[in-house]
């Protein structure tokens, strides 16, 4: 049994080649403070978030592409494998997507991670070329193709021509990013504290890339910084718009950095191709219009981007051997730990 996995900050994807996309939750879990135990995953531990007592912790495990929470990590991976392969008999070789610029140290942490899950052999993908696949382009190509893919923790912009990147860069600063400006304009304007998952909420109703015309509105709900009391303020797409411009403004300034050292004839050939978006964030409105504003090149946004990293991972599971950049065990310099190897 072949997976693909994209533990990414904020969402949880499996796919398995022979079904599809088997598993699509937030990488969010909630374990007893006390004694360890999983008491929620998922949706289910996504309600929790902000409203748990003292005894039990509900956090994302993965901050910014990395794994932060390495325990809650593997607790979060081994339920979500034994969801999928619950009639199994043999262990799954799972294919797992990395961002670009990770450390050795970092990568193996992923590796542990899913061999303590339960997996029998495990491979890392750069989060970019899983994407590329997932989203149907032809990677073996001679050509440059350029893709950027959005997540809820880092933009990895890559270049792509012969099963390899030609060149490709990485930034720390995506969807939470946004969700944290959302937070701090609230806080700075309204005097209205909120919460993460409210932010969240406010992105997907009113985030857009551009202004749109008539601008929409909703009520945001929390608490007074000054008199500690619940409030309700409206807040506008034109707000949220205005908000999150700096994190856009590093996505499109990464890009033409990527570009600024990219050879002359894959710039071309991009030009002709145009640019590709993935991931979670490639869904916000107005998006490929902004990038192509500042670039001058034609944007596409993926079918379903927001899976297409699972899907490339799992695909590419099957010919890793032919990509110069996966990366298998034997790749490293030091063995598992003798927790993960017994």
């Amino acid at each position: 049994m072949n997976l693909g996995v994209d533990l990414g900050t904020s969402r949880i994807v499996i796919y398995d080649p022979a079904v599809g996309v088997v598993l699509d939750e937030p990488s969010v879990i909630a374990v007893d403070s006390r004694s360890g135990q999983v008491i929620a995953c998922g949706d289910e531990a996504q309600a929790m978030l902000g409203r748990t007592p003292d005894s039990i912790r509900a956090e994302y495990p993965v901050k910014n592409g990395v794994i932060a929470e390495y325990e809650l990590a593997e607790k979060l991976l081994r339920h979500c494998l034994r969801r999928v392969c619950s009639n199994r008999i043999t262990k799954p070789c799972v294919a797992v997507s990395v961002t670009e610029q990770l450390t050795e140290v970092e990568q193996r942490s992923f590796i542990e991670a899913v061999v303590s899950a339960g997996a029998r052999r495990v491979t890392l993908v750069p989060e970019t070329v899983a994407a590329a696949i997932g989203a149907g382009m032809d990677v073996s190509l001679p050509r440059g193709q350029m893709l950027v893919n959005i997540g809820g923790g880092t933009v990895d912009v890559s270049v792509l021509s012969l099963k390899g990147e030609a060149v490709s860069a990485s930034v720390r600063v995506a969807g939470v990013a946004m969700d944290e400006a959302i937070v701090r304009y609230m806080r700075t304007h309204y005097g209205l504290i909120l919460g993460l998952p409210t932010a969240e909420r406010i992105k997907m109703a009113l985030g857009c890339a551009l202004p749109i015309d008539p601008p929409l509105s909703m009520e945001a709900k929390g608490r007074d910084s000054f008199s500690g009391l619940p409030r309700v303020q409206t807040v506008t797409s034109d707000e949220i718009c205005e908000t999150i411009c700096e994190p856009l403004q590093a996505l499109t300034d990464l890009i033409q950095q990527v570009f600024e050292v990219t050879p002359p004839e894959l710039a071309g050939d991009i030009m002709e191709n145009g640019i590709w978006l993935t991931g979670g964030v490639a869904n916000l409105p107005l998006l490929p219009e902004r990038i192509q504003r500042v670039t001058g090149i034609s944007c596409h946004v993926a079918e379903n981007p927001s899976c297409c990293v699972a899907v490339g991972a799992g695909k590419a599971l099957q010919y890793a051997s032919a990509f110069s950049a996966v990366y298998d065990l034997g790749n490293f310099a030091y063995r598992l730990s003798d927790n993960v190897t017994n």
